[in-house]
């Protein structure tokens, strides 16, 4: 097998022989069409139908020329949902440094498991492509400042799938926050509720013909194959996955770090279990942490198996002021003076649902046309890997928390655990070999 380090040291010389062998029957529709950005879309499970759709709705600056996925069922699936979506037949891959090599792709979205998206990623801007990642950028904090430090190594725009950035009701909330709404925000509670079942107890069994393992697993430390891990249960799995907090809290924290104006805290707190199953889910089910600043307190719980709703709302975030109060989640706002009487709302009018896996909707399409505007006309984005990667970091160091089973003391300038070697070694993680990312 090639390894990536070794795939890159040949990428620029196979490049264009590889893109004109393999993609022959697209470019015939891609020549004369050079006002439209060329996206090839890697990882086609769930969270991918919602880039097909965003692309669709910016069809008109945009194409799907490349899809990618290592399972070939998958890849086949998502490529005929792909053809009468838009009307054009995309090539496809299963080996994403293949579709790399192709110079006519310009952008690639990446909503492969969280271990790939920062090698992914890596990869993508030595490449030459910009980087649509979802959420979290990284699979742990090391990753998140190397992904950083390459973006800005190699220029190339990175945009994470934070999409609230991008909602137009919550630039307005938060905006009306930073001018006084709610007098001087200092509290911000983040949640999410959901009704998850047992994985149960995986067996070792044979890998499915259809799916490269080897290749799935790419910078993960090799294990057997079992029957519970893939397509969706790696989120629960260290190795491969980061728990709720970053495969959900995400979003709901940014949005409360965002309102506060606030990085990186002074301390965290993490507190919680896997209590309603035994089986082989290596992260809590329950967790409640508490990120510290000098004069503001951010607050997460994320709950994986009780459908309890905070507000009536599986997820959302309730900004905490001196004058009142403003509760955000995907489909509006309302805002309460001190005594909780509402004063202000904002509706979309439908209700986000936390067993939606796909989540196609209208503030990913803004969010991909924010990011194609930045790639066709210099707009600023609204959720740069550089600002992303603040929130993922914290809710890592949550998980970091919760695993040392004490409170960590941070940096505030760029999120490092002071005074404790324990955590500290939890910064990084241990690559198959060969597949460790570089600069």
């Amino acid at each position: 097998m090639v390894t990536r380090r070794e795939f890159l040291d040949t990428l620029a010389v196979g490049a264009a022989g590889l893109a004109v062998g393999s993609t022959a029957k697209s470019y015939s529709q891609i020549l004369g069409s050079n006002d439209r950005l060329n996206f090839a879309v890697i990882g086609l499970h769930s969270r991918a139908y919602a880039h097909l759709s965003s692309l669709k709705a910016n069809k008109a600056a945009a194409r799907i020329t490349h899809l990618c996925d290592v399972d070939s069922n998958t890849l086949d699936k998502f490529a005929k949902d792909t053809q009468q979506e838009l009307g054009e037949a995309p090539s496809t891959k299963r080996d994403f440094r293949e579709i790399l090599a192709i110079k006519e792709v310009d952008a690639i979205t990446i909503a492969a498991p969280d271990h790939w998206h920062t090698p992914m990623a890596i990869a993508g801007l030595q490449a030459g492509k910009h980087i649509y990642v979802e959420k979290p950028c990284s699979h742990n904090p090391g990753e998140g400042a190397l992904l950083v430090r390459a973006q800005q190594k190699y220029g190339k725009l990175v945009q994470m799938g934070t999409q609230q950035r991008s909602s137009p009701h919550t630039i307005e909330i938060v905006d009306k926050i930073h001018n006084g709404l709610i007098g001087r925000a200092y509290y911000a509670k983040a949640w999410y509720s959901n009704t998850r079942k047992s994985i149960g107890f995986g067996k070792e069994a044979p890998v499915p013909s259809q799916l490269d393992w080897e290749l799935w697993q790419g910078p993960a430390p090799r294990r057997a194959y079992t029957d519970n891990i893939q397509p969706y249960n790696w989120h629960w799995f260290r190795i491969y996955g980061t728990g709720e907090t970053l495969n959900n809290g995400t979003h709901e924290v940014d949005v409360c770090r965002w309102a506060l104006g606030v990085d990186y805290p002074n301390r965290i707190t993490a507190s919680g279990g896997r209590y309603t199953f035994k089986d082989d889910w290596q992260f809590y089910d329950t967790l409640v942490t508490s990120f510290e600043y000098d004069e503001k307190l951010i607050s997460w719980e994320g709950k994986s198996c009780s459908g309890m709703k905070i507000y009536n709302r599986d997820r959302g975030s309730t900004i905490m002021g001196t004058t009142g109060s403003a509760l955000v989640d995907r489909d509006g706002y309302e805002v309460y003076d001190l005594k909780g009487n509402k004063v202000d709302e904002f509706k979309l009018g439908k209700q986000t649902s936390s067993s939606d896996l796909i989540g196609a909707d209208s503030m990913t399409d803004a969010h991909f046309a924010n990011f194609i505007a930045g790639i066709r006309k210099g707009e600023k984005l609204n959720a740069p890997v550089s600002v992303g990667n603040v929130a993922v970091t914290m809710l890592q160091l949550s998980n970091i928390a919760w695993e040392v089973q004490h409170e960590l003391h941070l940096d505030s300038k760029d999120g490092k655990v002071l005074n404790d070697a324990q955590a500290m070694a939890m910064w990084e993680r241990e690559y198959e070999k060969g597949w460790a990312p570089r600069l």
